[in-house]
């Protein structure tokens, strides 16, 4: 086996050394490319797909995490900012494997597994301190859940179990937070934070939930609306949301007329914070309306005799005058009486008003507008705008802040020219970098092209420099046997073979018929055309 290596070695090296320059470049740059090929094929295959194992871990479970990926053998890469990453086909069975062995370990604390091993005989204090334990852990995992927020921390305080309540003592609650990046954690966040703790221990208020985050940080405030921080916090938020409010809504209507960044609004708002109520009656005396109505007739019909006979015996005969002793004559009397009790209820409004607190007591605005400019570079010169198109503007802000000018709001509006030169510079930094940046990319884009240009045109060059070399093998096929003798009967070696050229190349049919015919001639011809032109050791 070694001697058929060693032989194959020798041919090779002789075959190499029979080439000439143009047929060894070829044989090189063939060689080249099948390896490269061969090495391209075998990365490619090797090649494997890595997916993400875990991410964010801390230094300490990040090493448990790669000695147990040592441990079963499984490939793995370490990337940046605690992540370890395994081919993506394995990605799930390790997972699982390193869950059964407890690895990685969250830092959030335990939570309501706790309770899930039975344990008899423990007191209630134990008992009490194991459902804070497990509360806090809770709620550390839920906070972390927000996409801001890297891990939490959260410690609750309750008062302890008495007969005799006191109304000072009251549950509260401690949260830290590690936000991702050290960011400024958003107050609605903040908000989320407080109300969600609040809402999941008994009576624990928001505004007794503090917020602390990783830089020391305190970003809960006091909103007690009892307090006066808590008003002045509140109030303050108030005015400046409405501030903030009305000069994005008049600056955005002004930016498209004159221009993005042409123009800047700033509104200062006083508010009325104070609650009035009112109430008021109000009597109509045109207004009557008869509420009741008594009416009383009364009539009286009174008769009575009057005795006019003189006392004595001819007041007690009967004479023919009279016709009766003693009659007495009549006297009557009539009397009628109407009595009306009228009552009238007057007309009555009552009005009760509740003004609640934010109303708007004065307005100002002060709007500061670009000139315009006209031309390019250094012809560039300032175009002051009319009164009129000043006027415009401003009757324009006016009416989109609601401000009323009988109320005291002032609205102020000026031309001026903005200091630009940063922003300019900027912009061709900017323009500079891009470039810059697009020629380095189609440089180092274009360089691997250019080499391989520069190869194959060095190769044409070698190929076009070396000079052609022809096989005259242009003789009879009848007298390619014929060779000279040594004068003893024998042939002379076929190296020493001479043939008579003839004018003209042999084609390829009749070098395989020649090949055909007699080998060992052809053999010992190409032998004797390739040690043409070489120098005699």
């Amino acid at each position: 086996m070694n001697n058929n290596f060693s032989k194959l070695g020798r041919q090779l090296l002789e075959i190499w050394n029979h080439l000439g320059v143009s047929q060894r470049i070829s044989v090189a740059a063939a060689t080249f490319v099948l390896l490269a090929c061969l090495g391209a094929v075998t990365m490619w295959s090797s090649h494997k797909d890595y997916a993400l194992l875990y991410g964010g871990l801390s230094d300490a479970e990040a090493s448990k995490v790669i000695a147990a990926l040592d441990d079963a053998k499984v490939p793995y890469k370490i990337n940046g900012g605690g992540s370890i990453s395994v081919p993506s086909d394995k990605v799930y069975a390790t997972r699982m494997q390193l869950a059964g062995k407890g690895i990685p370990q969250t830092s959030d604390g335990v939570g309501f597994e706790i309770f899930d091993k039975p344990n008899f005989g423990i007191s209630d204090f134990v008992q009490h301190a194991n459902y804070t334990r497990a509360l806090q852990g809770e709620l550390s995992r839920t906070i972390s859940q927000i996409d801001e927020i890297e891990s939490a921390r959260v410690m609750i305080v309750l008062p302890e179990n008495r007969l005799l309540l006191d109304k000072d003592k009251f549950p509260t609650a401690s949260v830290f937070v590690h936000v991702r990046g050290n960011s400024q954690l958003q107050p609605s966040s903040i908000n989320s934070i407080r109300f969600l703790v609040a809402n999941s221990v008994e009576g624990l208020k928001p505004n007794h939930v503090s917020v602390v985050d990783n830089l020391g940080n305190v970003l809960s405030e006091n909103t007690d609306n009892d307090s006066m921080t808590g008003l002045s916090t509140s109030q303050l938020a108030v005015r400046r949301n409405l501030e903030l409010y009305l000069s994005k809504k008049a600056q955005d209507m002004l930016e498209k007329v004159v221009g993005p960044g042409q123009a800047i609004v700033r509104v200062s708002a006083e508010v009325n914070y104070d609650s009035l109520s009112t109430s008021q009656d109000k009597f109509d005396p045109d207004g009557q309306v008869v509420r009741t109505q008594t009416k009383n007739d009364e009539s009286t019909d009174t008769a009575a005799t009057q005795n006019t006979t003189p006392t004595g015996i001819s007041g007690n005969t009967v004479n023919e005058t009279n016709g009766t002793a003693g009659a007495a004559p009549l006297n009557s009397s009539k009397n009628h009486k109407t009595t009306s009790t009228i009552e009238y209820e007057i007309g009555k409004t009552h009005t009760d008003l509740v003004q609640a607190a934010g109303g708007i007591k004065r307005l100002t605005a002060a709007i500061t507008v670009a000139m315009q400019m006209d031309g390019t570079g250094t012809d560039r010169k300032t175009v002051p705008r009319s009164p009129e198109e000043l006027d415009k503007l401003k009757r324009i802000v006016t009416n989109a802040l609601g401000a009323d000018l009988s109320r005291g709001d002032t609205v102020e509006l000026d031309e001026m020219q903005f200091n630009d030169m940063l922003a300019t510079d900027l912009t061709q930094q900017l323009d500079t970098q891009q470039k810059r940046d697009f020629w380095m990319t189609l440089l180092g884009n274009s360089a691997y092209p250019a080499l391989a240009v520069l190869a194959l045109f060095i190769l044409f060059r070698a190929f076009k420099r070396t000079p052609m070399q022809d096989i005259p093998l242009g003789v009879p096929v009848g007298r390619i046997g014929h060779h000279t003798g040594n004068g003893n009967g024998r042939s002379t070696r076929p190296s020493e073979i001479t043939f008579e050229p003839q004018p003209g190349v042999v084609t390829v049919d009749v070098l395989n018929r020649l090949i055909r015919e007699n080998p060992n001639n052809m053999t010992a011809a190409i032998r004797d055309w390739m040690h043409r032109g070489t120098k005699p050791e």
